[in-house]
């Protein structure tokens, strides 16, 4: 056995196994056509169905002893798909709008409750180090959250939030759903977000929202300025480049007209 042999999980390698049986030229199978190909008895192929079943990745054919595979697995697919094409697209925005600002710039994702740094682009200023790919930050405490937020209601932010108050990381860290509901709301008003040392002091963050082609947002787009404040006049040059980077990437993955911001109801619906 070598030593990543020991880390196997053989339930989990045989799911996975299972899954690969089924083919373009062969889509339906048998529970046991299975067994024999996997060479496992046919009890632990029948467990293995019935949790793949629930899960929603394969499906029974109907009137019929076959199995095929269901749209769980394909969603995986798109998901993996859109990931990449998120990551692909957004690279040369981010490095555009660092260029265009000289500020560090960040394409992030939402995992949960947390935001996910996925790209980035390094400021020009050796002073000042931008966050790293892969870093996870509080969705409720930062800006980048609160966008990547913004389409849920606020039951879906008691069901994700069920305890109060929130964590508290700076005075500017809302602490129960009405305020961090509020900041939400607030950003949406108005196509953006900025935080003023909101969770790291000496640091200001503005953000824009990126969306899918149902008008959902599935990251943001954002700078870091190394500063506790942005003045207005900074602030006035600084966000519209920002939303058209978000509104750039938004065209590319979804092949939505360029906008800024979220698109008004009757929009939303003529979609």
């Amino acid at each position: 056995m070598s030593t990543d042999d020991r880390y196997l999980v053989p339930g989990l390698a045989r799911g996975l196994q299972l899954l690969g049986c089924f083919t373009r030229q062969e889509p339906q199978l048998t529970g046991a056509e299975l067994s024999r190909r996997l060479e496992v008895p046919r009890a632990s192929v029948f467990r293995l169905l019935q949790t793949l079943e629930q899960m929603g990745y394969v499906e029974r054919v109907p009137d019929s002893p076959n199995y095929k595979l269901s749209i769980g697995v394909l969603r995986l697919g798109f998901e993996y798909l859109a990931s990449m094409e998120l990551t692909e697209h957004g690279r040369p925005v981010i490095d555009e709008l660092r260029d265009l600002t000289g500020y560090s710039a960040h394409l992030v994702v939402r995992d949960g409750r947390e935001v996910v740094f996925v790209a980035k682009a390094a400021g020009r200023s050796a002073l000042f180090h931008s966050i790293q790919v892969g870093a996870r930050l509080p969705a409720h405490a930062t800006v980048l959250g609160r966008l990547l937020l913004a389409d849920l209601d606020m039951a879906a932010l008691s069901q994700l939030y069920p305890e109060t108050p929130l964590p508290s990381y700076t005075p500017k860290t809302p602490t129960t759903l009405a305020q961090l509901k509020a900041q939400i709301d607030q950003d949406r008003a108005n196509g953006y977000g900025i935080s003023q040392g909101g969770f790291e002091t000496g640091i200001s963050t503005i953000a824009a929202p990126v969306f899918n082609d149902s008008h959902e947002v599935v990251a943001a787009i954002s700078i870091t300025v190394p500063a506790q404040q942005v003045s207005p006049e900074q602030a006035a040059q600084l966000v519209p480049q920002v939303q058209q980077a978000a509104a750039q990437l938004t065209q590319r993955i979804s092949h939505l007209p360029q906008r800024a911001g979220w698109p008004n109801p009757s929009e939303k619906i003529a979609a």
